[in-house]
């Protein structure tokens, strides 16, 4: 027996399972004992107030003052809400393909019976801000409805400044929508809807709002809700109008999803108790402290562009051979830990740690050492010091 397998038959899965991927994400102690009361009438004036507290505490955490609207939906209904609400069949409309979840709403646009317009990246960086502004000004017949940009790509762990977009779209002077996925930053990365003037924000409740997966959510800005006027793409269950109507009085045009409305509650409560600037804060930290570890492992991290760094996860490059699939299971086996894998072009070549939520310090380390000791397991070529410079940056004033 090599030293590498002298390790306890049947121990691996002592201890608490560390999900360690980029969502869904741990849930707190706190948000799933609300979850875990008794459902009452979602017809009532006690899920009336459940409601309009949920709705308005949602506002700040998107940087909006426009309503939100909650879907019992993943993120997916999120996206295609948003495009059926404001689009019609043949709109052209321009999506940056950052990654493998922009190219997975890329394929619904074509499947609802848009054209989108699609500018590649190399999935080592967020989207340019200089070549959308290009084509919209290049546009002068704004054939081009909206600008599609996922925020936070989860694939890669590269993120696209979605202000710096704006203001891109603005010096264009186009008046094309702009629809933002915010579904792994939202809860960890700062965002300012109305600010960055963003028309439809898209977001998920499994990653940084800390639940488990079942909400969906579109924060409207006016001009979003003037384009769904006059927008001719089907919709029923994700039409906003019926919604924003039962929501003014506490209520949903259908059954909503009452005991994740009950975590949703808790989580918010969370967030704004300790403060979105220090939760911004925790993650930028936490994603630095790990970039940290990835280079004295003599790694490379996936995003090339330090300025695109994602604060809610890390997506790590093995080098030319290795199986990044194979660490996964091993890590898997062995330590009791999920880390993320490679999708699409990535498949087998990256692995991604996940670094957002309900996450601390500890968590942090612990997530590292696995990985650390998963290397060495594998026999990966990589140099032992990661979760040291992980704590040596820790151990710096805040």
């Amino acid at each position: 027996m090599s030293e590498r397998d002298n390790h306890p038959p049947g121990d691996a899965h002592q201890g608490r399972h560390f999900l360690q991927i980029p969502g869904p994400t741990n849930v707190p102690d706190r948000v799933l004992r609300a979850i875990d009361r008794p459902t009452i009438d979602h017809r009532g004036p006690e899920f009336a107030a459940l409601a309009r507290r949920v709705l308005d505490n949602l506002r700040p955490v998107f940087g909006t003052e426009a309503p939100v609207v909650i879907y019992p939906a993943s993120g997916t209904g999120a996206w295609e809400a948003a495009l059926v609400n404001t689009l019609s069949p043949g709109d052209r409309i321009l999506m940056i393909r950052t990654g493998w979840f922009a190219t997975l709403w890329k394929e619904m646009a074509e499947r609802l019976g848009l054209a989108p317009l699609v500018f590649d990246t190399d999935w080592r960086r967020g989207a340019d801000p200089a070549l959308i502004g290009e084509a919209l000004t290049a546009d002068r017949d704004h054939e081009i409805k909206a600008v599609c940009v996922v925020h936070n790509e989860t694939s890669t762990g590269c993120r696209s400044d979605i202000q710096a977009i704006r203001e891109a779209m603005d010096r264009a002077q186009h008046p094309a929508l702009l629809l933002v996925d915010t579904i792994s930053s939202l809860g960890s990365m700062e965002y300012r809807h109305d600010e960055w003037g963003v028309d439809v924000t898209i977001a998920g409740s499994q990653k940084g709002l800390m639940l488990p997966p079942g909400l969906s959510f579109n924060a409207i800005s006016r001009k979003a809700l003037a384009a769904a006027e006059h927008a001719r793409l089907a919709r029923s269950y994700w039409d906003w109008r019926p919604m924003l109507a039962a929501n003014e009085r506490g209520f949903f045009p259908y059954t909503p999803a009452t005991n994740l409305l009950y975590g949703l509650d808790a989580a918010l409560s969370m967030l704004h108790e300790i403060g979105l600037d220090a939760v911004f804060a925790r993650h930028a930290r936490h994603a630095e402290a790990t970039r940290h570890a990835v280079r004295a492992w003599g790694l490379e991290i996936q995003c090339a562009e330090p300025r695109h760094y994602s604060a809610s996860l890390t997506a790590v490059r093995l080098p030319e051979g290795e199986s990044a699939d194979r660490l996964r299971a091993l890590i898997l086996a062995r330590f009791n830990m999920s880390l993320g894998n490679g999708l699409g072009p990535l498949a087998d070549r990256v692995f991604r740690i996940g670094h957002l939520g309900h996450f601390g310090d500890l968590d942090l380390i612990g997530t590292l050492a696995g990985v650390e000791m998963g290397l060495a397991a594998a026999g990966i070529p990589f140099r032992a010091g990661g979760v040291q410079a992980a704590l040596d940056f820790l151990a710096l004033p805040a």
